[in-house]
């Protein structure tokens, strides 16, 4: 029990009380303490009847208790950390706004597109800009199709359309991500670029950490193609959990799950 504490209070903060959330929202709903239908997007009911939470809950819910709400959770929790492990180690506020700048850009996509929750979407956000921060980093799908992180998500993508899912939440989650990776890795490293995405100074403060005057993207955020001027340094990598996984490589404890 004490082991299983120590691993939960080693999870990086914002991990940890994303997924927390997200299982205590399903299991809530399991246990009929609420219904999914209090917790679906609906802008009229958030218009009209100032149910504002469904602007969170909509990232929150990932269907009832089996194997594919497992697969969804581990899937969250791999890259969310690895994310926060790696790029934004140190910077958890950063990371938190890229949350909430995420977060905003689905709900008004998901105006349009009539999407009820948004909580797959927002994992493929995570995937696709962990796959572009990391580019060298080969992968192996069921230890069948072997190829490099930057097209795992159009290989979700593809497995979406083979399994009959909507595709538009596969879209959404990689769309967003690639405006946010633009926006955050591509731009400010441009001439006369600058950072566009500003992480307020009230989250800086939350979680103490130093307000940064200049921006320079690190190595291991450059994007990949470019002679950026450095080597960028070693992904972190996790463990396979039945879904694709960099290949003949050992992942460090601090990103793997366990």
């Amino acid at each position: 029990m004490n082991a299983l504490r120590q691993f939960y209070l080693e999870i990086p903060v914002v991990t940890r009380a994303y997924t927390t959330v997200c299982v205590l929202t399903t299991l809530a709903v399991h246990l009929d303490l609420v219904s999914p239908l209090q917790l679906y997007f609906n802008p009229t009911l958030i218009v009209r009847k100032f149910q504002i939470w469904r602007l969170a809950t909509t990232f929150l819910y990932f269907g009832t208790i089996g194997i594919t709400f497992f697969f969804n959770m581990v899937f969250t929790y791999r890259y969310c950390r690895m994310l926060e492990d790696g790029s934004f180690r140190g910077r958890s506020s950063d990371f938190v706004m890229m949350f909430i700048f995420g977060g905003v850009l689905m709900t008004f996509f998901g105006i349009f597109v009539n999407l009820l929750f948004l909580g797959q979407a927002f994992t493929l956000m995570l995937v696709y800009v962990w796959s572009r921060r990391n580019p060298s980093v080969p992968m192996n799908f069921f230890g069948v199709l072997n190829f490099q992180a930057p097209y795992l998500p159009w290989v979700l993508l593809c497995c979406s359309m083979i399994l009959g899912n909507t595709v538009w939440v596969d879209i959404i989650g990689m769309g967003v991500g690639h405006i946010y990776y633009v926006l955050e890795d591509v731009y400010p490293t441009l001439s006369n670029g600058y950072r566009l995405i500003k992480t307020p100074y009230f989250l800086k403060r939350l979680f103490n950490e130093h307000i940064e005057r200049n921006y320079q993207a690190a190595a291991e955020d450059r994007p990949g193609g470019f002679p950026w001027g450095g080597e960028g340094g070693e992904p972190l990598l996790g463990q396979n959990g039945g879904q694709p996984e960099p290949a003949n490589q050992e992942p460090p404890a601090a990103a793997a799950p366990q």
